[in-house]
C-alpha cells in the first residue's frame, strides 16, 4: 500500500503544496549542478510518511535510489554511496537519492562523513528521523539540509488509508468489508501511525478468515465491500483481538520525553489530578524509568505545593525510596498515591520565589557583615574579636524567641519568605507575622 506519488500520499498536506521542496524533489526538477534540489530531513512521528516519501522522490527521473540504516550503517557504508553517487552524476548524469533512515542513531563522526556529499549536491539526502533534530543531529548538517516536520496522520487520514486498503488490489482487494465499529477500533489503536493502522487490519482479517467471518451483512452495518458476496466480514470482536492496546507516542531521549513530563507537572501545578495520571500512565506505559519520574515529582513537592502542604515532601521522598525497593510493576501504585497527593494539595510557591529572591541579592552583593554577635566564639582569640558578644540564646526569652538582628545590616528587614493564604500557609502567615514583630522589636527602639 506504499504510494507511488504524492498524490497517493495520506496527510501531510501542509509539505505537498504545488511549488513546495517535497514537491520539486519529486518531479526532479534543478535535479543537476550547483542549483540541484537541496537535502531534507524529516522528522515526525513512526508512520507518518517518511520512508514513503523518500521512495515517492526516488521515483523522479534520472534518480537512483540507495537506502541505508543508521542502525547498521557505519562511515566506511556512507563513502562507498558517496564515491558511486559522484560518479554516477559525473559519468550518466544520474542524481543518487540516499535514504538514511533514523539518522539520531549516527554518533557526530558518522553524520560528519555525510558534509561532502550534502554540500557538494553528490547526492539528495533524505533523512528519516522520530527524534528532534535539534538535539540528534550535528549543526553543519542541519544547516545544509531542509528540516520538515510532518504531524501525526488525524483519524480522517487513518480511517481513509483504511479503508483503500480494503479495496485496492496491492491490499485486501475487496476480500474483506470491515464494520463501522471495526473501522472506528482500528483508527483508534493507530495513534495517527499509518504502518500500525495497516498491521492491525491485517491481522484482523486474518483473524476473521479464521473463524469463517463475522456477522452476516444485513446483521451490522458495513463501511466497505458491502456488494462482494464472497467477502469475509471483519467486525469489531475480530479487530479487538487482533489487538488490543493502543500506540504510545513517547520517546526516552527526544522532544517528546520533556513535553511529557513538562506537561505533567504542569497539570500537577494546575491540581488537575486527571490529567497528571493519564501523563504518568503514558511514560509508564512507554518505559520510563519510574526513578526519573519520581526525582521530578519530588521537585514538584517542594517548588508548587511548599508549606502549603509540608507533607506533600514526605510523600513524594517516600514514594522514590518505595520505587528503590520494589521496583515496576508495582511501582506505578506509589507513583499514583504521590501524584494524586500532589495534584489534589493546596498551592505554595512561596518557599521557591523566596529562596530565588535570596540568591538574586546575594549575587547582586548584599549581604556584607554578619553580626558580630551570631559569630563563632569557640575558636581561641574569637572573644577579643568581638566574636558572639551580646548574643541573647532564644531558649532563655519567652516563647523561645529572641529579639536580636540575625540579617546582615544592609538587609535588615528584607522579606523573602512571604506566605499564601492557601492550606497550612494560612496558620504560618498568621505566626509569621507575630515572629518578625518579635524579633525586630529591639531595632526598631
Amino acid at each position: 500500500m506504499r504510494p507511488r506519488s504524492l498524490a497517493e500520499v495520506v496527510g501531510q498536506q501542509h509539505l505537498l503544496g504545488s511549488g513546495s521542496p517535497l514537491q520539486l524533489l519529486a518531479a526532479g526538477a534543478g535535479q543537476n549542478g550547483p542549483a540541484g534540489p537541496s537535502s531534507v530531513i524529516l522528522w515526525g512521528p513512526p508512520g507518518t510518511g517518511k520512508t514513503t516519501l523518500a521512495h515517492v522522490i526516488a521515483r523522479g527521473p534520472g534518480r537512483k535510489f540507495v537506502e541505508l540504516s543508521a542502525i547498521t550503517a557505519g562511515v566506511k557504508d556512507v563513502r562507498r554511496v558517496m564515491d558511486e553517487a559522484l560518479t554516477a552524476r559525473d559519468l550518466y548524469g544520474r542524481t543518487t537519492v540516499l535514504f538514511l533512515d533514523e539518522i539520531h542513531r549516527f554518533n557526530k563522526a558518522q553524520q560528519d562523513a555525510l558534509l561532502p556529499g550534502v554540500e557538494n549536491r553528490w547526492v539528495v539526502l533524505i533523512a528519516a528521523t522520530t527524534e528532534n533534530p535539534s538535539f540528534s543531529v550535528v549543526a553543519p548538517l542541519l544547516s545544509r539540509s531542509l528540516l520538515l516536520t510532518l504531524r501525526p496522520l488525524t483519524d480522517d487520514d487513518v480511517r481513509n488509508l483504511v479503508l483503500r486498503a480494503v479495496t485496492d488490489p496491492r491490499g485486501l482487494a475487496g476480500k474483506v468489508r470491515l464494520s463501522e465499529e471495526a473501522v472506528d477500533h482500528l483508527v483508534r489503536l493507530a495513534g495517527g501511525d499509518a504502518r500500525r493502522a495497516l498491521t492491525t487490519l491485517e491481522a484482523a482479517a486474518g483473524v476473521a478468515h479464521a473463524d469463517g467471518g463475522g456477522a452476516e451483512p444485513e446483521a451490522e452495518a458495513v463501511s466497505a465491500g458491502e456488494a462482494g458476496a464472497h467477502t469475509v466480514l471483519v467486525n469489531l470482536g475480530h479487530a479487538e483481538r487482533a489487538v488490543d492496546a493502543a500506540a504510545v507516542r513517547y520517546d526516552r531521549a527526544g522532544d517528546q520525553h520533556y513535553d511529557v513530563i513538562s506537561a505533567f507537572i504542569k497539570s500537577i501545578r494546575g491540581s488537575d489530578v486527571d490529567a497528571a495520571l493519564h501523563y504518568l500512565a503514558r511514560m509508564l506505559e512507554a518505559g520510563e524509568d519510574p526513578r526519573f519520574v519520581s526525582r521530578r515529582i519530588i521537585i514538584s513537592a517542594a517548588e508548587d505545593i511548599g508549606m502549603a502542604d509540608p507533607t506533600a515532601l514526605q510523600t513524594a521522598v517516600a514514594a522514590a525510596q518505595a520505587i528503590a525497593l520494589i521496583g515496576m510493576p508495582e511501582a506505578r501504585i506509589v507513583l499514583a498515591e504521590a501524584v494524586v497527593h500532589l495534584a489534589t494539595a493546596p498551592k505554595s510557591n512561596a518557599a521557591y520565589l523566596g529562596i530565588n529572591s535570596a540568591i538574586a541579592d546575594v549575587r547582586a552583593g548584599l549581604g556584607t557583615m554578619i553580626p558580630a554577635a551570631l559569630r563563632d566564639a569557640h575558636y581561641p582569640g574569637s572573644k577579643q574579636l568581638g566574636h558572639g558578644k551580646g548574643y541573647i540564646y532564644s531558649h532563655d526569652e519567652p516563647h523561645s524567641v529572641a529579639a536580636q538582628q540575625y540579617p546582615p545590616d544592609d538587609l535588615v528587614g528584607r522579606d523573602y519568605y512571604t506566605p499564601t493564604g492557601n492550606g497550612v500557609e494560612r496558620d504560618i502567615s498568621v505566626r509569621l507575622a507575630r515572629l518578625r514583630q518579635i524579633i525586630r522589636a529591639r531595632r526598631k527602639k
